[in-house]
């Protein structure tokens, strides 16, 4: 049975050309780059030839401006906790309701050790209360957080007007861009962001790989100690093969764009079109405007979104109710209910997220079974 993959907002396949790429520093290369000798010398070429590759994708003006993590995950907690822990209290934390444990979990250690959070609503579109924003930042110096795309809506935030926003009073704005990288253009040498986080998997790099850009000026005490490397921001020896592949799928990602937001587009709207016309009582999550062009999030009303994952994976297709860190909770998304998503519909959602490595068969193959499951849910559905 082929495996359909449309679950890519979770992880994504790593590529031939990054993996090629990383090779060599399994087996000849495998130095370290911060010996003198010119054995382990001539492996840290290649770190910095990735990081110039990380800043041509986000646009930043020095490649010394991006710090190489372990995932997003850390790059987000370097971001907020180092960030914070280098400004002086009293300091206010701002963020959203919508934000990605790896965002809210900092956000909260950080109300733990006394600092004042604040986290603002969306409306029923998934969209930020600006005006919540504006109120909030005059309050005082603050650090806020919103991230760039939400993981599971895909619905994009206006990130220039809120660090326009953040600055004009005095703060400091971090953007968890882990969604976004790769999918649509930025250039965050022209944008008001201080910091933005990006995950090597979700880009076709593999697991265990990040990056914090941080703008040069903007403080952050590191959170991993004991060494030199990184400029002081993260101590630990490098793991070059990964930073290497994480370089190429920066270069191929920056060389797709296009494709992201056509040809990957246009699947993601024929398979969203398709399941609204074939299941009756489907509703799209979301800003249909401001949106990633990969992903769509879409309710079945009056049946369960674990019910439909299982019967698509029995048919070889992998697709997910939401964030994958959020996986096992029988909570219903934190994201949906923020939105309002009326209850008969917030525990049918599911996240469908593309990349281009889909083909139009796929979306066939999906706009196929899923009806049928529909269909043979809501007959055994006690609520229809």
């Amino acid at each position: 049975m082929k495996t359909v993959y449309v679950d890519n907002n979770a992880t994504t396949q790593i590529a031939d050309e990054v993996r090629e790429a990383m090779l060599p520093f399994l087996t000849d290369l495998w130095g370290n780059p911060s010996s003198m000798h010119t054995f382990g010398g001539q492996v840290k070429k290649h770190v910095e030839a990735a990081r110039e590759k990380v800043a041509a994708l986000i646009g930043a003006a020095d490649p010394q401006e991006v710090t190489f993590t372990s995932c997003g995950s850390e790059s987000n907690n370097l971001a907020i906790r180092g960030g914070a822990e280098a400004m002086d209290k009293p300091l206010h934390v701002i963020t959203s309701k919508v934000e990605h444990a790896a965002v809210s979990g900092p956000c909260h250690y950080l109300e733990d050790r006394g600092f004042r959070l604040t986290k603002l609503d969306v409306d029923s579109q998934g969209d930020l209360d600006t005006g919540a924003l504006v109120h909030e930042v005059k309050s005082g110096k603050s650090l806020t957080s919103i991230m760039w795309a939400n993981n599971e809506t895909g619905v994009i935030f206006p990130v220039s007007q809120i660090g326009e926003l953040v600055h004009e009073f005095g703060g400091i704005f971090h953007t968890d861009a882990v969604q976004a990288v790769g999918k649509i253009p930025m250039n965050v040498s022209e944008l008001p962001i201080d910091m933005l986080s990006l995950s090597g998997h979700k880009l076709h790099a593999p697991k265990g790989v990040g990056a914090l850009y941080i703008r040069r000026g903007t403080k952050v005490k590191p959170l991993v100690l004991g060494g030199h490397q990184e400029r002081g921001r993260r101590a630990g020896t490098e793991n070059v093969p990964y930073i290497v592949g994480l370089g190429v799928a920066c270069d191929l990602a920056g060389k797709k764009l296009s494709e992201e937001n056509d040809r990957v587009k246009a699947m993601r709207d024929r398979l969203e079109q398709g399941i609204l016309a074939c299941c009756p009582g489907s509703r799209v999550n979301g800003d249909s405007m401001h949106r990633l062009p990969n992903t769509t999030n879409i309710s079945f009303d009056f049946i369960e979104g674990e019910a439909i994952l299982l019967m698509l994976d029995d048919r070889g297709i992998c697709a997910s109710t939401g964030s994958a860190c959020a996986s096992g909770s029988l909570e219903p998304s934190h994201v949906l209910r923020a939105m309002n998503v009326p209850g008969t519909a917030v525990h049918g959602s599911i996240r469908f997220s593309l990349s281009t490595y889909n083909t139009d068969e796929d979306i066939d193959a999906v706009l196929t079974e899923l009806p049928k499951i529909v269909q043979r849910l809501r007959e055994l559905s006690p609520f229809v």
